[in-house]
């Protein structure tokens, strides 16, 4: 549900707990990173110049399962006028990267997900081997290899023809055992899309940032593009992110409105200014008000359900060591095992850099201003 009204259909009060809270997780603001990054991958997907790969990072609870459902949503309304002679074709492929169990991806894992996710019929007779094994609609032979996997998957993916195939928690793919290269990963990818014809697209946190630039050829063929977050000591992203709040605000389905905005800072604070980080907050908090039977947001809600100061500063911290990364061009020529470095120096108890203890302060004199 994207935002179009100024407030919540007031026949929502008399509804169950569950239904308002249903209608406020639904709803989605259109607010200017959002618009900007959703653009940006649209012209991308249209056009992406030969890539083959485009990389969409920022930092957690940025809003990034949002922009891929948006870019999901688009691509289907886009199909709609050849679905009926392309009976054959999806318009889209999107699946999650699950995180490994055994701290090292697996591609078997994935292959399997991906050919379950398109519901790919007669898949035993895709597989890359002489015996057949009988099996169900769209289920997978649980004796395939992942050899025999991925040719069913290219060729599932030749025949299917999706605008795009989105990868959410795309972070994952950096999980690689000991010994292995990082690029082998990505060469994986880029050689799947490649014989395939699907432009690939993963989403994912700043630990995506060790693909970028690891060869001239995986350069050549990955475009990347970064979904920022609005940092308060930038005022036109200060005010963009106050009118957020004020979206939210009017949108929550209670009896009275509450006054967020006077407390944008604390808001901001215990956000970074992730758009999807005070999304999660504010429905905690209205989950809290509803039980309660409370009229208005309370503070007492507000701040009974937000993240403690210290969990944001790590956050903070890593959005902010990640967007350095980002935007230093200087570290394009650096090896990807410097990116993990920098992204990770916290876990090595060494001082963020001065740019970060600065934009930091930032948080901390909304945090302490508060008193948390």
């Amino acid at each position: 549900m994207i935002a179009t009204e100024t407030s919540f259909p007031r026949e929502l009060l008399t509804q169950p707990v569950q239904t308002r809270l249903d209608y406020f997780r639904s709803y989605t603001i259109a607010h200017p990173q959002l618009v900007e990054i959703d653009a940006a991958l649209r012209r991308a997907i249209e056009e992406p110049g030969g890539a083959s790969l485009i990389l969409v990072y920022g930092p957690t609870g940025v809003g990034k399962t949002t922009l891929r459902l948006r870019v999901e949503q688009r691509l289907k309304q886009v199909f709609l006028p050849a679905a009926e002679t392309q009976a054959g074709r999806i318009p889209v492929l999107s699946l999650e990267a699950v995180a490994p169990e055994g701290g090292s991806f697996s591609w078997l894992s994935y292959y399997r997900r991906a050919l379950q996710t398109m519901a790919e019929p007669l898949i035993e007779h895709k597989l890359d081997y002489g015996v057949r094994y009988p099996t169900s609609y769209g289920a997978v032979p649980s004796r395939a290899t992942g050899h025999q996997l991925r040719f069913a998957l290219e060729q599932s993916l030749r025949h299917r023809r999706p605008a795009a195939v989105l990868i959410d928690e795309a972070q994952h793919l950096t999980k690689i055992a000991s010994g292995r290269k990082l690029s082998d990963q990505l060469d994986c990818l880029k050689s799947l899309a490649s014989l395939s014809g699907c432009l690939h697209v993963l989403f994912g946190t700043y630990e995506l940032l060790p693909f970028r630039n690891l060869s001239a050829q995986l350069s050549r063929r990955s475009l990347d593009l970064h979904f920022r977050r609005y940092r308060a000591e930038q005022a036109e992203e200060a005010t963009a992110f106050q009118r957020v709040i004020l979206s939210f605000q009017r949108h929550l389905p209670l009896a009275e409105e509450p006054d967020l905005c006077h407390r944008w800072e604390y808001l901001y604070a215990r956000s970074i200014g992730c758009v999807g980080v005070l999304k999660d907050w504010l429905r905690r908090a209205l989950a809290a008000a509803l039980e309660e039977g409370a009229r208005t947001l309370t503070e007492q809600c507000l701040e009974g359900q937000a993240w403690s100061a210290e969990c944001c500063l790590k956050m903070a911290q890593e959005a902010m060591e990640g967007e350095i990364c980002s935007d230093c061009h200087r570290l394009h020529t650096l090896p990807a095992t410097r990116f993990k470095l920098l992204l990770r120096n916290r876990e090595r108890n060494r001082r963020p850099a001065p740019s970060v203890c600065a934009s930091l302060c930032v948080i901390r004199l909304a945090l302490r201003s508060h008193g948390s």
